[in-house]
């Protein structure tokens, strides 16, 4: 079964290509026969696809103007070039798409229909970065072929589990009758995170033993987009992200939590309506709103390194965010066996790990420095002597989507 996932985010594209014929005897996550990515945020001009297969790859810029273009490209070079994997889009099974937000009414993996559509459009206030991406994919889709089936996977559906005190917001009981709660998302990810995580773990000999059902983690997902999960007994019992994606820890271009009252503020004194507001808070704040520079980490983090006031601001600002996150999760877990880090920046920044951990010393936490700097991906980076594992873990939000496209298409 040849299963296309197209993973929208808030700044990119990803997209990947599997071809299974059974799921029995899978340990690990087979490589994609064919995989892609459009990055929106290198240019304001353009977006820039990178494809690979087979080992060849290649890079094209995209122009901004017509993402829905930009998408078709990218699906382009699985059937032509050096890229090549398939004769034809129409040799593909089933088409699977992350979906950030199912609001209350899905918490499973669905095939699309034009209700389905419409679900996803109504809760694009909840979620204004993702939720048109994601119908950008599946229009796209339609477009090409219109007779293959496509399923929508959502990323609020794992943290279903999360206990009333912990999702029901503090406001008239009625609201949460309405629909207003804590929804939580990445749940693709940090679900899968923790499930590798106990794996890894149980080949310690001082874990061994070990399931994913008796560990008691903090799983880091820190991209463009940043939430903080605890899974306690293999299950989410709380989550930095709630009614939208735009609370929780400060991310790229988002605020995370803020006092409310600065809202209403907004509204008495500048007289901003909700879509001023809307892009204020979910565009134009976070590392880019403080820096001045960018959403992008690593150009932030280039400026402080040559003196930028401002860009250092952001760094020691994000790092304290996600820091004070972690720890309001200890007290749901009772106890912490380990931390895990994943994502873009999770898996690749050495220094934002190491500054994150730098003041959790106190849970008897011992970064290795020398592990922590090479190449550690689906590793254990804490020292022998740690009483809390840390750990790096490469999500593969991809290969569970597929999973679940299979068993929902068989």
């Amino acid at each position: 079964m040849k299963i296309l996932v197209l993973n929208a985010g808030s700044s990119s594209q990803k997209s990947c290509l599997y071809d299974i014929n059974s799921l029995e005897n899978i340990i690990s996550p087979p490589s994609p026969l064919w995989e892609a990515i459009i990055d929106w945020t290198v240019s304001s001009n353009y977006g820039l696809l990178k494809a690979e297969a087979k080992g060849n790859k290649i890079t094209l810029e995209l122009p901004i103007s017509n993402r829905q273009t930009a998408i078709k490209t990218m699906l382009d070079t699985m059937r032509e070039g050096k890229t090549k994997v398939l004769n034809d889009l129409s040799d593909i099974n089933v088409v699977g798409h992350r979906v950030v937000h199912g609001g209350s009414k899905y918490s499973q993996a669905i095939l699309i229909t034009e209700e389905v559509k419409a679900t996803i459009r109504e809760l694009i206030p909840l979620a204004p970065n993702h939720n048109p991406a994601h119908l950008e994919g599946i229009e796209s889709i339609e477009k090409i072929n219109q007779e293959i089936p496509q399923v929508a996977v959502f990323d609020t559906a794992f943290h279903r589990t999360i206990p009333d005190y912990g999702k029901i917001y503090p406001i008239p009981y009625e609201y949460y009758e309405q629909g207003i709660q804590r929804y939580g998302f990445h749940g693709i990810s940090h679900e899968y995170v923790a499930q590798r995580t106990a794996e890894i773990l149980d080949h310690e000999v001082a874990l061994h033993d070990r399931t994913l059902d008796s560990l008691r983690l903090i799983t880091c997902h820190l991209g463009n987009g940043c939430s903080i999960t605890a899974i306690k007994d293999g299950i989410s019992v709380n989550t930095s992200m709630g009614f939208t994606p735009l609370e929780g820890v400060m991310m790229g271009s988002r605020s995370g939590s803020i006092d409310p009252a600065i809202v209403t503020y907004f509204m008495r004194e500048y007289d901003y309506d909700n879509r001023v507001i809307d892009e204020i808070l979910n565009k134009k704040s976070g590392l880019l709103g403080i820096s001045g520079i960018s959403g992008d980490l690593r150009t932030v983090l280039k400026a402080m390194e040559e003196g930028d006031i401002k860009g250092k601001l952001a760094v020691e600002m994000y790092i304290n965010r996600i820091q004070e996150v972690i720890s309001s999760m200890l007290p749901c877990l009772g106890g912490l066996d380990g931390l895990v880090f994943t994502a873009g920046v999770g898996e690749n920044s050495a220094f934002i790990r190491e500054k994150i951990c730098d003041k959790l010393g106190f849970l008897g936490l011992k970064l290795d420095t020398e592990k922590n700097n090479q190449f550690c991906l689906d590793k254990n980076i804490a020292t022998d002597d740690s009483a809390v594992k840390i750990l790096v873990v490469h999500t593969q939000e991809d290969w569970s989507i597929a999973r679940q496209c299979y068993h929902l298409i068989r």
